[in-house]
């Protein structure tokens, strides 16, 4: 029997192969060489995550974080380089979500009978 952990460690080894994720890191390294576009891309990522730890406290967004939402949203959407990554992110997702549904399958089956 396989030990799930040296499964688990090929799979990672294997996705960093894979030309999407490939694409993915090209995109991102494009993305870091644009020092206004990273800033941005930055600021976005460290906004989401307050916002999240907000959410996970209970507490209610305010009209100033809407606001900074907006704006922020409106300066990443302008940025090419960001738009570039978030599409290459999106095809990688869609293979996790793959691997995920694959990965859970005797989960559902388990409750499916």
């Amino acid at each position: 029997m396989a030990n799930i952990y040296d499964t688990a460690n090929g799979l990672e080894r294997e996705i960093r192969e894979l030309p999407e994720f490939k694409e993915l890191e090209a995109a991102f390294a494009d993305l870091k060489e644009n020092e206004q576009a990273y800033q941005a891309f930055k600021e976005f990522q460290t906004f989401q995550q307050e916002l999240q730890e907000k959410q996970m406290r209970g507490e209610d967004f305010s009209d100033e974080d809407a606001q900074n939402a907006q704006a922020l949203a409106t300066r990443v959407q302008s940025e090419e380089l960001i738009n570039a990554l978030m599409n290459k992110e999106q095809a990688f997702s869609m293979i996790v979500n793959d691997l995920n549904r694959i990965i859970m399958t005797p989960i559902r089956d388990l409750y499916q009978s």
